[in-house]
């Protein structure tokens, strides 16, 4: 059985079951309320959620209990001597070192929790960074929207941000650098092009096996890096794509080769190209792609899969795959993406998809 944490503009719905025997709603909780994204730290079992409030922002609500209450964490916020204010958390990480997590935000903050996720504060390395005043926001804010860990050391982190880029630290988050180096930012005029931190990045997740291997879903192409992010290599256009948009991107645990994106119509439209909906996978690490849409929608489809929405469980030949639309559809494939099935319909739209 398989446990998959749905967050909606409506609440976080909480599906139990799998893709053969299918799934029911096994809880619901903030209903109303807009839940950017939710997870389960598997080492205190503990439920947290993001929760966007047109009045108050962005706020980490967390509960031990679905059953029971949830309490806001604290020290979700901005300086109070700036003029910044917190628009969204878009992401929680579970760092390495106990009881660590993260979580990133607009505009472009990360917050470091040392307790669990009841208790945050403001990352100041990266916040303080000198070249803030020349970051520029993509078209969902300026997001921080990524965070990957590297398995086994906690000094080590990545970050990505839109229409930032990626952000490398070896100390913890006390100092950053970028790393964007051969990313190619078509979408920008020639003469800008060349600056460092004005890159649209929209994902990157890395691969258990094989820890310096990387791939990036770009606001114009799929990519992938060898050497933990110094270096990109694209491995994704229109002739190997339907499409080289896209938000979301996953990997399978056990092949550093493997990788799933869901390409959208570029940023004009941002729906599945042709009304056909389709995952797209490589198993040698971008060389070729191969579309897979067995039980997926074929015609007049055009839905919209946001950055969270997509996530896996399992690994291998039993790799699990799970996204969700901003029509409240969800899919699912216990089979590694060689078939899917309908795993929820008529949820609000969907802006994440957690698996336990």
């Amino acid at each position: 059985m398989t446990e998959i944490l749905v967050g909606t503009k409506k609440g976080l719905f909480v599906l139990d079951g799998d893709v053969e025997n299918g799934f029911e709603v096994k809880a619901r909780a903030l209903p109303g309320q807009a839940v950017e994204y939710a997870r389960r730290d598997p080492r205190s079992g503990r439920y947290l959620a993001s929760v966007t409030s047109w009045f108050y922002g962005g706020r980490i609500w967390v509960t031990d209990d679905l059953a029971g209450e949830w309490e806001e964490a604290s020290g979700i916020a901005l300086p109070e001597d700036g003029d910044a204010s917190l628009a969204r958390i878009w992401v929680i990480q579970a760092g390495e070192a106990d009881a660590m997590l993260y979580a990133g935000g607009d505009p472009g903050c990360l917050f470091e929790s040392k307790d669990g996720g009841l208790t945050w504060e403001l990352n100041r390395g990266l916040w303080d960074h000198p070249t803030r005043p020349d970051w520029t926001p993509g078209g969902g804010g300026l997001c921080l929207h990524t965070i990957v860990p590297w398995p086994g050391d906690p000094d080590r982190l990545m970050v990505a941000i839109s229409a930032v880029g990626v952000w490398l630290s070896d100390d913890r988050g006390a100092s950053w650098r970028y790393s964007n180096s051969g990313i190619a930012p078509e979408y920008l005029p020639e003469e800008a092009r060349d600056v460092p931190a004005q890159h649209c990045v929209h994902n990157v997740r890395r691969s258990p096996a094989r820890p310096e291997r990387l791939f990036m879903q770009f606001h114009g192409g799929v990519y992938r890096s060898d050497d933990a992010g110094a270096t990109w290599i694209d491995i994704g256009d229109d002739t190997a794509l339907s499409s080289d948009f896209g938000f979301p991107i996953v990997v399978d645990p056990a092949d550093p080769d493997s990788a799933y994106v869901i390409p959208l119509i570029g940023a004009e439209d941002r729906t599945t190209p042709g009304g056909a909906v389709r995952v797209w996978e490589t198993r040698d690490a971008g060389a070729t792609w191969v579309a897979r849409g067995d039980g997926l929608p074929e015609r007049d489809a055009y839905l919209t899969v946001l950055r969270e929405a997509f996530d896996s469980a399992s690994e291998g030949a039993t790799l699990e795959l799970y996204f969700a639309a901003t029509s409240g559809d969800v899919f699912g494939s216990a089979n590694a993406g060689a078939t899917w099935a309908p795993v929820a319909t008529h949820l609000p739209p969907v802006l994440s998809v957690r698996t336990l």
